[in-house]
Parts: structure tokens; sequence; C-alpha cells
């Protein structure tokens, strides 16, 4: 009877907790960066309350399920589920465990603690003094994927980096001369704008010189609706110029330059970096500092072979088109990884490969 009893109540844990997730993924890339945590109030077996976290600024989960709820005092007797640990600091808004303890709710349960050092158990810490019952720790990895890039970097320091490419099948970025300043096609229109799908869901993305040399990308949201990332490039020397869509002032830009002349003006930020030195190691600090949670490299060749090759990665996006190439600049070659995904666009392919 008692086992019984126990598996009832972590069965129901797990089922509310589950909601949590499905209320995150409302939030995940409007609230970067901060995480996107969901949240259901549950009295007397029934959600009486949902939310999740509002756009970056605005109002996290715990206040959004919390101010949901009709009746304000059945919180006196109600469990609030949450997926990520209740913030213990005050930042764009105040912490949410002293909202917790202030509606004298007495049960809390967790799905896993907060990484940020400004947090990590101390809003459990503060609701266990004020006598509410937390429990920790139901869908713990669940819950830690759905915040995969927060998790990261927090723990990492880094951004949580997505490289991406499109590829023939006999493995050719593109070929070797070309007529004009413009990218090679290997995907279809439908791929193309999935790319563009993922401009508008990741913080910022990245290309080296030579792809700004060959291509003048703009990387922002033409063909999909969403905000333009942050656009960053290396670019040692200083070769490009106001002429390029990089610097048209349509998003943030970051150029990651050894040329100490450039000056940060109203439309690129300059940072330093040696290039004499372990050059990626100072990309990622740069953009840790600039607060960026994901990042897309888009290329080139080399851009992206250096990021394999330093095992600075946690996927792959890879666009498979269906014409072959039989020479050209070979694609970058990833020889480990862990899992694979596969999708179809049309006539193209999408894998999807993790460490």
């Amino acid at each position: 009877m008692f086992k019984d009893t126990v598996l009832s109540i972590l069965e129901k844990h797990e089922l509310y907790i589950s909601r949590c997730l499905q209320l995150a993924k409302q939030g995940t890339f409007a609230a970067m960066p901060n995480p996107s945590v969901g949240a259901v109030v549950v009295y007397n077996d029934k959600i009486i309350g949902e939310g999740f976290t509002s756009a970056y600024g605005g109002p996290h989960a715990e206040p959004n399920a919390i101010a949901s709820v009709k009746n304000q005092e059945l919180l006196k007797e109600s469990t609030l589920y949450v997926s990520l640990e209740p913030c213990s600091h005050f930042g764009k808004t105040p912490p949410c465990c002293d909202l917790v303890i202030a509606k004298q709710i007495p049960r809390v349960v967790i799905g896993t603690v907060d990484p940020f050092a400004k947090v990590c158990g101390r809003g459990i810490q503060k609701m266990r003094e004020a006598g509410i019952d937390v429990v920790v720790g139901v869908l713990e990895k669940e819950c830690q994927e759905s915040n995969k890039r927060f998790f990261t970097f927090h723990q990492k320091q880094r951004p949580y980096i997505i490289l991406k490419w499109a590829e023939t099948p006999d493995h050719y970025l593109a070929p070797l001369t070309r007529d004009n300043q413009r990218p090679f096609w290997i995907s279809n229109t439908y791929s193309k704008q999935t790319v563009h799908q993922y401009r508008s869901e990741e913080m910022a993305f990245l290309v080296g010189t030579q792809t700004v040399l060959d291509d003048n990308p703009s990387l922002t949201t033409r063909d999909w609706y969403g905000n333009n990332p942050v656009r960053v490039y290396l670019d040692r020397t200083g070769k490009i110029d106001s002429s390029f869509a990089l610097q048209n002032g349509e998003a943030k830009t970051i150029c990651i330059t050894a040329n100490e002349a450039l000056v940060t003006t109203e439309n690129v930020i300059y940072e330093y970096a040696d290039f004499d030195q372990e050059l990626l190691p100072q990309v990622c600090a740069i953009l840790y500092r600039h607060n960026i949670l994901s990042l897309v490299v888009e290329g080139g060749r080399q851009t992206l072979q250096s990021f394999i090759d330093h095992n600075l990665w946690d996927e792959a996006r890879i666009f498979v088109g269906e014409t072959n190439l039989h020479e050209g600049l070979k694609a970058p070659v990833i020889s480990k990884f862990d899992t694979e995904e596969k999708h179809l666009i049309l006539n193209d392919t999408l894998r999807i490969v993790f460490p």
C-alpha cells in the first residue's frame, strides 16, 4: 500500500512537470537570454493556473501562473509545479521565490536546480526556510534538456553552438570557381526558409571572412517572421567595409578582429582578439560577455572545421541536396558523433547530428 501511494505521488509530480515542459516551449526563444520555464498551480488534483516565461524583460513563469488563478485564496492550499528553480535575485523582475512565499503556497515541486550562480539552490533554500515543502529533481534530465542553451551557457561559460551547412551528396560545399559574389545554392527553397526560421530562434549567427567576401550574406530573417539574430563575423585585418550587407545596420553586428585601428560604430561593434593564439576560446569568451546563449556557425569550411576540430559544438544541422558536384570545395567532416536524426525537406535531407 505504501509503495503504491509513493508511486502515485511520483506519477502525479511527473504528470504536472510534463505539463510545465509543454508550457516552457511556448517561450523558449523569446525568453533568451533568460531560460524558458513552465509553471502550473494545482489544487485538489486540478490545474487552476498556468504560465510560462514572457519575452525577455517580462514576468517569469511563476508570477504568470499565479496571476492566472482566479481565486487567489486557493493558493494557500495548492502546489506549485515549475520546471526550473524559482529565482532568488533581483534582475529585470523581482525574485519569484519571494512571491511564492508571500502568496503562502505550501508546496513547490521543481524539475531542476538553476545553474545560474546567483540562484543555484538559493531559491530552494529561501522557500524551505519559509516553511514551504519543496521537492526537487522531478524529470530532471528532461527539464535540463528543455533549457540546454541556458545550461550550456552557465556551466561551460560559452554559447550553445550549432554548426550549419549545406552540402551535395558527394560532400562538396561549392564549385571551385564562381562568376559572381552570390551564394551557390545546394538546398531547395524550403530548406532556405528553414534556415531563416533558425535565425529567428537562435541568438547569434557567425561567419568567417571568406564567406563574407564570397557570398556577402545579410544573416537576417527575410524569409521567416521573427527577430534578426546578432550577426558575428571574423575579420582579422579589416577587409569587410560598409559596402557589405553585414554592416547595413539591420541587426546588432559584432566583428572579431585583430585590427585595433577599427573603432566601434553605430552599425558594428568591434571586439579585439589575438589571431596568433587559440582563436575560438576567445570568440566564445567574447560572446559570453555579450550574454549570447546560442550561436549558429554558418561558414565557411575552415571556420566550421575549426569548431569541429576543437570539439566546440553541441549539434550540427547539415542540409544535403540532391545534385552531385563531382569536384569543388570539400564540406567539413565530423568523424565521430553520438546520435543522428534525419528529416526530409522535399527533395533535401536534413541531418541533425549530436556529439
